[in-house]
């Protein structure tokens, strides 16, 4: 699969970003286009749209300033928010996209690091990381970025995650 990846860099990219996520029911807020808009052109935050013959086809971010404390204190950039379109899932273009930002990455820090759901919409993700060479952080599960507290209660949603890391060879 031809797979072009385009760096959000132009308010008809965001249109189109925003347009397509409206389509696959994926809700964000317009302030989170507009941030991520802005973090791109301070260069805090890289944000790749992946296309398929034209179509947007996933979309993610890598985060210089992760907002997960332990990342933050180590300088660990972090692969954020990846989202591929059901109808293009098994098609490589996670780890196109994974490996665009391990590239980028590589040239200034020796790692990468992302963030994983624990339920099963996200089992496939797991496996993606797990042969992409991505190891738990060994600091646990988190929720909310915060530790989870042996003998705790915690919702297993979207907050509830497994940080992994990679370390690049540049």
């Amino acid at each position: 699969m031809d797979i072009t990846l385009k760096v959000l860099d132009n308010a008809d990219l965001k249109r189109i970003w925003k347009d397509a996520f409206e389509q696959q029911k994926i809700q964000r807020s317009d302030e989170y286009y507009d941030r991520c808009e802005f973090e791109n052109q301070i260069g805090i935050r890289i944000t790749l749209l992946a296309f398929v013959q034209g179509e947007l086809a996933g979309v993610s971010h890598l985060k210089y300033e992760s907002t997960y404390p332990y990342f933050r204190d180590q300088n660990i950039p972090e692969i954020n928010d990846l989202n591929v379109f059901p109808e293009y899932r098994r098609n490589g273009i996670a780890n196109r996209i994974i490996e665009e930002f391990e590239i980028i990455v590589s040239k200034k820090l020796p790692r990468i690091g992302i963030g994983v759901g624990l339920y099963r919409d996200y089992g496939a993700a797991q496996r993606i990381y797990v042969r992409r060479g991505y190891i738990p952080d060994g600091n646990g599960i988190m929720y909310n970025n915060e530790p989870v507290v042996p003998g705790s209660m915690v919702c297993a949603d979207d907050d509830l995650n497994l940080y992994l890391i990679k370390e690049l060879v540049s």
